[in-house]
């Protein structure tokens, strides 16, 4: 399943998406984590040192491999070069499964252990300095949509992907990419206001959103998010003297965490695992190639000078029975 986690910079998606990651890791569910932010700091919520966490290799730096390798032997993409971020997958492209071996992950994913288990970590990279006024980050981030377009995922595995803040996750189509987006909402109107915003552009595209409140210290704050959010409202956490300390550098075992959260995060894989039931293969390939379009359309088209409508195969539809093929 593809999970992201959206929300206000400092509503505590990062925190939340991290604690989620451990606690799947806690049950035994193969889990790949993206660090999909602008500021990158999942590597550090899930314990890695500073200097581990700025190692990790960036999967915009390794576009090239990532694209040479999805499409395989499609006949409808004549080379890497012409892929840009939303191509599409077609007979011929290769697939990445969540349990596999690959020069992608090889090249793009670190193992971090956690609690007795281990996950796969990818980054997008830092939007460094040389990057301003020169580049843009949804560039970076368009490595991840291209592996999401080409990923097949069963109903134990896990892809949780922590999205770049508010708004900005719109900028291309990977917002509807996923099988459960968790928004992060603090009980303020700021907090909220990210909320209305992803209600309103995912009505259109069957986006499954649920809102986890944060930081919230009583009735008021719960009546308030009650109010605002209505049924979207899953959960509500409030503070965490295991989170507490983890900030400071000193994490206790994770079996550890106050019963309460670890309630919550079991109803946020409870929930996760109810939206797989709701999984359309054939709409979820629609939508993907609706946006690729969409964006040939606006700029592909005139960045490779090549009419990227034809890389699309009418006939595919991504989905769980499809055999991935191997390198040659």
């Amino acid at each position: 399943m593809k999970i992201a986690f959206v929300g206000k910079g400092g509503s505590g998606k990062t925190t939340l998406s991290s604690l989620f990651i451990r606690h799947l890791t806690a049950n035994e569910a193969p889990v790949i984590a993206v660090d999909a932010d602008i500021n990158q700091h999942l590597g550090a919520a899930l314990g890695l040192h500073e200097t581990e966490a700025a190692a990790l290799p960036a999967m915009g730096a390794h576009l090239p491999l990532i694209k040479e390798y999805l499409r395989g032997s499609n006949p409808r993409i004549a080379s890497a070069e012409a892929m840009i971020k939303t191509t599409p997958p077609g007979e011929g492209s290769r697939l990445l499964r969540v349990c596999e071996h690959n020069p992608v992950y090889d090249a793009c994913a670190r193992p971090v252990p956690l609690d007795g288990g281990e996950i796969r970590l990818m980054a997008t990279g830092p939007f460094t300095e040389s990057d301003l006024g020169v580049a843009c980050y949804h560039s970076k981030v368009g490595a991840v949509e291209l592996c999401l377009n080409h990923l097949i995922d069963g109903p134990e595995e896990y892809v949780v992907v922590d999205m770049t803040a508010g708004s900005d996750s719109f900028a291309s189509g990977m917002f509807t990419r996923f099988d459960m987006t968790f928004l992060v909402a603090e009980p303020t109107c700021k907090g909220v206001s990210v909320y209305r915003q992803y209600k309103e552009y995912a009505r259109d595209f069957g986006v499954s959103l649920a809102v986890v409140g944060n930081k919230v210290q009583g009735e008021d704050d719960l009546d308030f998010l009650r109010t605002e959010v209505g049924d979207d409202l899953l959960i509500t956490v409030g503070h965490s003297d295991w989170v507490r300390a983890m900030e400071k550098g000193r994490p206790a075992p994770f079996d550890l965490l106050e019963a309460d959260n670890r309630c919550a995060l079991q109803m946020l894989q409870d929930a996760a695992e109810d939206s797989y039931e709701r999984r359309d293969w054939e709409r979820y390939t629609q939508q993907m190639v609706h946006f690729h379009l969409k964006n040939a359309k606006s700029w592909g088209n005139a960045k490779t000078g090549i009419d990227l409508a034809a890389q699309v195969d009418p006939a595919f539809v991504l989905s769980e029975t499809l055999a991935v093929p191997q390198p040659s």
